[in-house]
């Protein structure tokens, strides 16, 4: 049974005992520092910002944590520092700061220090805006930058695809705020006050102290040689000079912080021995994994059709039927010829393995396996499988599903609802006068007008709902459990913050509009009713000036041919 997740104490818990083990060190290296700074006036020079630095991060890292007396003597050597008192008074006064910290972080890892520790840790008083649930799509998007220009801009642009965006602009509050609530990618700038790489070595510092890099892309002014080498040390995934084109920055948070795959691997578990099948099922649900479980071979067909797993994992020697026989049973059906199966079995012959493998499975682990190469196994067939079914299912320039695929999933979700006596509103999208975009600002202008749109679609509604790419310029989205009203008040929604994109060709820059229109189930019953319902009021809301969203008031839509729809979406 997999343990409860770490509480945010309890990660903050964690924070601070890093925090206090590495401070010795820290703190030896900085006092050795001191001293070499002695040594001439060029190491003088050399090492104060690196002595001034140390301070000042010890200061706000250490009232971050709760440690203020730290934080306080860490605030003296900085202002000491800042001042620039005499040489004398200064010599005395930095090495006892030094040994005032050493005695405290002594005095912190102690038993009756940690006993304070923890005292602290519970008073601390948590932002209540950490418990706000954020969607599955939803992003939490740190942004630091102290130069005001751009930054309404791209807080615009990444709020329209549905992130929620807090602008800082000084480090010092952004590192508190990190520690206090993680976002899930952060931009920052390089060269504030503090220094020409400060915002990366922020960064460096924070990604010492959580132990993890985080998700970042730095946007900066400045794209030498040292600004870049600071970023690629602090471990950030991009780098973008100013002035920024908003949307390139938008559609790079997007891919930083977007799973490669949502949902997690289903695996099928096939043995006769029940404490086996729940020992391997234990391993691959720790590693997060939906696992079922089937210890009569009979029942392995049913099992495939209800649970619809990713992979399946067989006992070679069952009784009733072998794992091979079970295999070839399986591989006889062309609905699961492409699942991969990987054999379980104490079988070590490597010709005996050989030759269970002719029914065309994946793997074969010999018992008793270690949970990590399972775990390896089961993630990298099914993975593939994975990228197999998207390169079928998935349009190639979107990443939305294809035709066929939005059509055969819209009748399946119909179906059930159907059932279960649900309702579901469907919407047609077309982007207004796209060929005029192609013809104005090239193909490639009009590419990215569509992936905007698609990843705008993706980022802002439901992971539930079906969004495809049903032809050109044309999408098609079935929203689920929700009226037509509720759905038009969703895509205008859409359609407001697409309007306000800004797009760029060479020198140009240009925006594009969308028309849509609506149509509810059960009111058309069928697939094909409620998409020529929607299209027909796609249709009127082009005639109507386009850049706005219709809702279909037709039960029983005429049909009109494709040349008419053609023509009116132009």
């Amino acid at each position: 049974m997999s343990s409860s997740a770490p509480t945010l104490h309890e990660k903050l818990n964690h924070l601070r005992h890093r925090f206090i083990e590495q401070l010795p060190a820290r703190l030896q290296q900085t006092a050795d520092k001191w001293q070499q700074s002695h040594l001439s006036l060029e190491a003088e020079s050399r090492l104060a910002p690196e002595l001034h630095r140390f301070f000042h991060s010890l200061k706000g890292t250490g009232r971050s944590l709760g440690f203020e007396r730290i934080a306080m003597l860490a605030n003296q050597g900085e202002e000491a520092l800042k001042t620039s008192p005499t040489p004398p008074t200064l010599n005395r006064l930095i090495p006892q700061l030094f040994q005032q910290l050493a005695e405290e972080i002594k005095y912190l890892q102690s038993q009756q220090g940690q006993q304070t520790v923890l005292a602290s840790l519970n008073s601390i008083e948590l932002s209540s805006a950490i418990a706000q649930p954020r969607s599955k799509r939803q992003r939490l998007i740190y942004l630091c930058d102290d130069e005001p220009d751009q930054v309404s801009q791209l807080l615009h642009h990444l709020r329209c695809f549905g992130h929620e965006v807090v602008h800082f602009e000084d480090t010092e509050s952004f590192f508190n705020a990190v520690i206090t609530r993680r976002p899930d990618a952060i931009i920052m700038d390089v060269q504030f006050p503090q220094g020409n790489t400060a915002g990366t070595e922020t960064l460096t510092s924070l990604n010492k102290l959580t132990g993890e890099r985080l998700p970042s892309i730095v946007l900066s002014s400045y794209g030498d040689f040292y600004s870049r080498l600071s970023a690629v040390r602090a471990g950030c995934n991009g780098y973008f000079t100013k002035p920024i084109k908003p949307l390139d920055l938008m559609l790079a948070i997007d891919e930083l912080t977007t799973p490669l795959d949502e949902e997690p691997l289903r695996v099928l578990v096939v043995d006769d021995e029940p404490e086996a099948a729940a020992y391997h099922s234990l391993i691959l649900e720790e590693a997060g994994m939906i696992v079922q479980q089937v210890n009569h071979p009979a029942d392995a067909l049913a099992a495939l059709d209800r649970f619809s797993p990713d992979l399946l994992l067989i006992d070679v020697y069952m009784p009733v039927c072998s794992g091979e026989e079970l295999a070839t049973i399986i591989r006889q059906q062309s609905a699961h010829i492409g699942l991969p199966i990987i054999y379980l079995s104490s079988e070590t012959d490597s010709q005996k393995q050989l030759s269970a493998m002719t029914a065309g499975v994946e793997a074969f682990i010999t018992k008793p396996v270690t949970p990590d190469e399972l775990v390896s196994a089961v993630q990298l067939r099914a993975e593939r499988l994975h990228l197999l079914r998207s390169l079928m299912t998935q349009d190639s320039m979107t990443g939305l599903y294809n035709h066929s695929t939005t059509t055969d999933m819209i009748g399946k979700a119909l179906a059930h609802a159907y059932r279960e006596g649900s309702q579901h509103a469907m919407a047609m999208l077309d982007i207004d006068h796209f060929k005029t975009v192609n013809d104005t600002h090239g193909h490639l202008a009009g590419d990215q007008v569509i992936i905007t749109l698609a990843r705008l679609l993706k980022t802002r509604l439901r992971v539930s709902d079906i969004i495809g790419r049903y032809g050109g310029e044309e999408f098609v989205v079935l929203l689920k459990g929700i009226t037509a009203e509720r759905a038009a008040e969703l895509i205008d929604e859409l359609r407001h913050d697409f309007e306000l994109v800004d797009f760029h060709a060479g020198g140009e820059r240009f925006r594009c509009t969308f028309s849509a229109g609506i149509s509810s189930f059960p009111n058309q019953p069928s697939t094909e009713a409620l998409r020529l319902s929607a299209d027909q009021a796609l249709y009127l809301a082009k005639r109507q000036g386009r850049n706005q969203v219709v809702i279909s008031k037709e039960h029983d839509p005429n049909h009109r041919s494709a040349a008419q729809r053609d023509t009116g979406k132009q």
